[in-house]
């Protein structure tokens, strides 16, 4: 057994083409130590082992050498701050600062205005003393335009790299004018040129655009001094510092309020829209708006460990889990294009050859028309930022989906299971009755169960406490041993106190007499004496019953929920809320046993997800097919087991997360279906000579910025996955 790789993510700049992504990545994956190494174009990120810099930046040089890894927490490796708004390279190599883009921009200008010209007067000169010049003009505007791709190109032969877009577009353009197709040759380059150019605009906007929706940063934070205020990075706070928090300003931090009351604007981290009202000894979280009054506030997490700082690194590492589709893109394109310019090689030679007639020139022709529809482009940007528009949309309303893979695998699921307590109930406990036996007192059965109960965290065990309501002496309760399932077993002033379930008392043979109390009941012994039993209901969650009608237009055939409470609480909450079955009684090693039981009766392809409140469902969670931990934006051990985190107990979460991965696989599907139609399309008509360069290359790069703009509908939706409709 092999230790596990620590990896790293960093920032990657000037990575400008998503096929450079891929073959980076597929580098990287060839070298011994670097085989879950991911690199995402829609991030512009890296993930590598922790130790592999210097290996990653000679693969980087090797196959773009305009792209840099960005590091700044290394002495050795800094990014340049004082260009750090993104000066990459476009597709030919130039820099993307506002001085170059002008030219680039000038470039296609100039080269426009000559081609026109050339192909205004072309007749003019074409057959006289002056043909000379219809070669000037056409060739200078084409290497306008051209020359920063033939030069890519052949660069990117010397290493390696012969199948790419800008050996397509070199050898199909140079063939065009060899057989004398001046026109068409600048024209390609130029229509190239063109939609590479817009088309880096589009990309650039839909990052902007999904970044913006996560933009949660603080810029600063203001700690409170004896006499003074000092506004300080975020980063720089120490656990314990009280900051403050003025109107209208974002908190920086996770922490407590110690002073002052507000209303709290939540929705960029959990999608709602009504402020919730915050108060001296409220907890808070990086990342809220203060709506109305000053707050101090105690930080109880550095910012690394803060909900901004991990919500963030969960969306960008999310692009690091491809979804199955991409993978096989990414494969397709690698093998597609080296396939074609063999297919126009034969379609250019083998014709003259046999068939009678047939002229060189023609079949060349046709041959170059094949070459220039076949750049994979528009697969291999638009289906990543597709997913990622996705992801990036639904982590705005509060739902974190970890990864592309989930996306695929939430649109199959078919089974939904989900525990009661936290997720289809409150989770929020109350003792509604008392009931005595064998000459004891309601009062002595609360204190005798609140004491065995002093130092659980279970919510259960809170209830009871709060019912008592009295202090308790901690030293009082010693050799306390907690059994998940069973309940609590202490001495308390010497005795031993058992409070737990009906099975505690079976497994320590404690007679006790039947009880069909509506609620969950505890059990209390003292000595092996039965005490009695406290009755503790559970409040269903509004919405719940709604939600799990919802999943149904969700595509879900079947809902299941498992709790471990008796059976006459599951039937009472089954029967209101509607699921098609329930168990009861269950451990948490119970639950996993079910879940994989149903796991295994699923038809091929159907997916089963699980749904928990984060706190004892990790091994369940880790189980199913696609995790949900609800309401867990606290819970470490949630976040880590789940594929999917709800940030908010809204249980409509799961529904929603359901319809945006079916919306997003569905503009995914709608990009590949309409690249490769209007690809085979034209390589057919190219082929029997119907389709010219310029209708070719019209058609490449118009499917591809129509493939980018179709990809961001994945964000517009997701901006209404808070709807019944799921309207895009």
């Amino acid at each position: 057994m092999t230790d596990k790789i620590e990896m790293k993510k960093y920032r990657i700049k000037g990575l400008d083409c998503a096929n450079c992504a891929n073959q980076i990545e597929s580098g990287l994956r060839k070298i011994n130590g670097f085989a879950d190494a991911t690199v995402s174009f829609g991030t512009e990120s890296i993930v590598i082992p922790e130790h592999g810099l210097k290996t990653a930046e000679e693969v980087i040089a090797r196959i773009e050498p305009g792209a840099r890894i960005v590091v700044k927490d290394d002495g050795s490796h800094h990014a340049d701050h004082n260009h750090d708004h993104d000066h990459g390279h476009d597709h030919g190599g130039e820099p993307d600062g506002d001085e170059n883009t002008a030219w680039r921009v000038g470039r296609m200008v100039l080269a426009l205005v000559l081609t026109g010209a050339g192909i205004l007067f072309n007749k003019t000169l074409h057959g006289t003393p002056f043909q000379t010049a219809e070669y000037l003009v056409f060739l200078l505007a084409y290497v306008l335009v051209g020359g920063p791709v033939l030069l890519n190109a052949g660069k990117n032969i010397l290493r390696g790299r012969v199948f790419d877009e800008m050996f397509l577009m070199s050898i199909a353009t140079l063939g065009a004018i060899a057989i004398h197709e001046l026109p068409e040759a600048v024209a390609v380059m130029l229509f190239y040129s063109v939609g590479e150019y817009v088309q880096d605009l589009a990309v650039g906007r839909s990052r902007r655009s999904i970044s913006s929706l996560m933009d949660l940063r603080p810029d600063s934070a203001r700690i409170v001094s004896e006499n003074d205020t000092t506004e300080v990075g975020p980063d720089t706070v120490e656990v314990g510092a009280i900051i403050e928090v003025r109107p209208g300003e974002r908190i920086p931090l996770d922490g407590e309020v110690t002073q002052g009351e507000s209303a709290v604007d939540t929705s960029a981290l959990t999608g709602e829209s009504v402020p919730r009202t915050v108060e001296t000894g409220d907890t808070v979280l990086s990342g809220f708006v203060n709506d109305s009054g000053t707050i101090r506030i105690r930080v109880t997490k550095p910012y690394t460990e803060s909900s901004v700082s991990r919500i963030l690194e969960l969306v960008e590492d999310a692009a690091a889990r491809k979804a199955p589709t991409e993978k096989f893109i990414s494969k397709f394109a690698a093998v597609y294009t080296p396939i074609v310019v063999g297919l126009a090689a034969a379609i250019a030679f083998l014709p003259p050859l046999f068939i009678p007639g047939a002229v060189l020139n023609e079949w060349v022709y046709r041959a170059l028309v094949v070459l220039v529809i076949s750049c994979p482009c528009a697969l291999v940007i638009s289906v990543p930022l597709g997913y990622f528009g996705g992801i990036g949309g639904a982590s705005r309303k509060g739902i974190l989906i970890k990864g592309a893979n989930y996306v695929d695998a939430l649109k199959n699921v078919s089974t939904v299971v989900v525990d009661k307590t936290g997720t289809l109930t409150k989770g929020v406990f109350q003792v509604t009755e008392t009931v005595p036996r064998n000459g004891y007192s309601a009062e002595d059965v609360l204190r005798l169960a609140a004491s065995a109960e002093t130092h659980s965290t279970h919510p259960i065990a809170r209830s009871i406490r709060n019912a008592y309501g009295e202090k308790i002496n901690p030293e009082t309760v010693t050799d306390v041993r907690e059994e998940k399932g069973y309940g609590v077993i202490a001495r308390v002033d010497g005795r031993t106190v058992m409070a737990g379930s009906d099975r505690l008392l079976h497994r320590e043979n404690i007679e006790h007499g039947d009880c069909d109390a509506e609620g969950t009941v505890v059990h209390v012994v003292a000595d092996q004496t039965y005490v009695g039993h406290l009755v503790i209901a559970d409040e269903l969650k509004a919405g719940a019953t709604e939600a799990i009608a919802n999943l149904r237009t969700s595509g879900v055939q079947r809902v299941v929920m498992l709790t471990g409470d008796n059976e006459s609480v599951a039937r009472r909450v089954a029967d209101v809320v509607g699921v098609d079955e329930w168990y009861a009684g269950l451990l948490p090693e119970d639950k996993v046993e079910k879940v994989e039981q149903l796991s295994e009766k699923l038809p091929k392809g159907e997916r089963l997800a699980f749904v928990g409140d984060g706190i004892n469902d990790a091994p369940v969670l880790m189980r199913a097919d696609v995790g949900f931990a609800m309401g867990a934006l606290g819970s470490d051990a949630a976040i880590e087991a789940a594929d999917v985190v709800l940030m908010d107990d809204k249980v409509e979460g799961i529904g929603s997360a359901i319809r945006v991965a079916h919306h997003t696989r569905s503009v995914v599907m709608q990009n590949i279906v309409l690249a490769l139609l209007v690809k085979v399309g034209f390589l057919s008509l190219g082929a029997i000579g119907i389709a010219t360069m310029w209708e070719a290359v019209i058609a490449d790069v118009g499917v591809s910025l129509l493939a980018v703009l179709n990809a961001t509908r994945t964000l517009r939706y997701s901006r209404h996955i808070g709807d019944d409709t799921g309207r895009a």
